[in-house]
């Protein structure tokens, strides 16, 4: 795998078969798990009311978003920056049917569930029992949480991006090598993986005189056997 999407929406609740819309989409590109610096970001007329409760999760309000495009004014942007590549959020199926309703409602066929990458099902693998949601990730992995003082679809995708990298492995830019024949992350020089000759290397005699004392402590040590 090598392009993928990650991806936040913002809502007027939590029930899209109940007529709740999105109001703000964003998407982050990711080239072998990394952001590459291109992203999609849009604020969306709902063309209906947000509750107040909802408004306390994000901050926004009606008066916000008017004017703003509708979702079928963005839905080809939208489409086109998602391409066919693996699609990644936290409590992926949320956001899988807020996307799909709106998608519904223009006749356009829903995402395929196999593109789904849950970051909090990855999340309850690795600390089975512990709190698992966006702000208690990125405290456990140290990733600074001072500019989120409402949930924003932009600001969520960026943590969630470095969530991500921990959750798969804690890969760094800098380290990554590129196999013979693959293609890398735009912009960046890797190095090549290629035939490796072998060297002897061999240690010096206080090496071995430091080696034999250990062995010696050990009882039937297999280096003797």
């Amino acid at each position: 795998m090598t392009r993928s999407v990650l991806f936040d929406t913002e809502t007027t609740g939590l029930e899209p078969l109940a007529g709740d819309r999105v109001i703000e989409v964003a998407c982050l590109e990711l080239w072998r798990d990394l952001p590459t610096g291109e992203s999609f970001h849009r604020f969306i007329d709902p063309e209906r009311d947000i509750p107040p409760e909802a408004t306390r999760v994000h901050g926004m309000t009606r008066a916000d978003l008017r004017g703003k495009p509708r979702f079928a004014d963005i839905a080809d942007d939208l489409l086109a920056f998602l391409g066919q590549d693996p699609l990644v959020a936290h409590n992926a199926p949320f956001d899988f049917g807020f996307l799909d309703a709106e998608f519904a409602r223009l006749r356009r066929p829903a995402l395929d569930p196999a593109r789904m990458i849950d970051t909090l099902a990855l999340a309850k693998v690795r600390f089975p029992g512990a709190p698992n949601g966006l702000d208690a990730l990125c405290r456990r992995y140290g990733i600074d949480l001072t500019e989120r003082t409402t949930h924003n679809a932009l600001l969520d995708c960026r943590l969630l991006a470095d969530v991500y990298v921990e959750l798969t492995g804690g890969r760094q830019r800098g380290l990554l090598l590129a196999e013979d024949g693959q293609e890398g992350l735009p912009g960046v020089t890797y190095a090549a993986v290629g035939p490796r000759t072998p060297r002897l290397v061999q240690p010096g005699q206080a090496a071995l005189d430091r080696h034999a004392a250990f062995v010696a402590r050990l009882k039937d040590p297999v280096w003797t056997a």
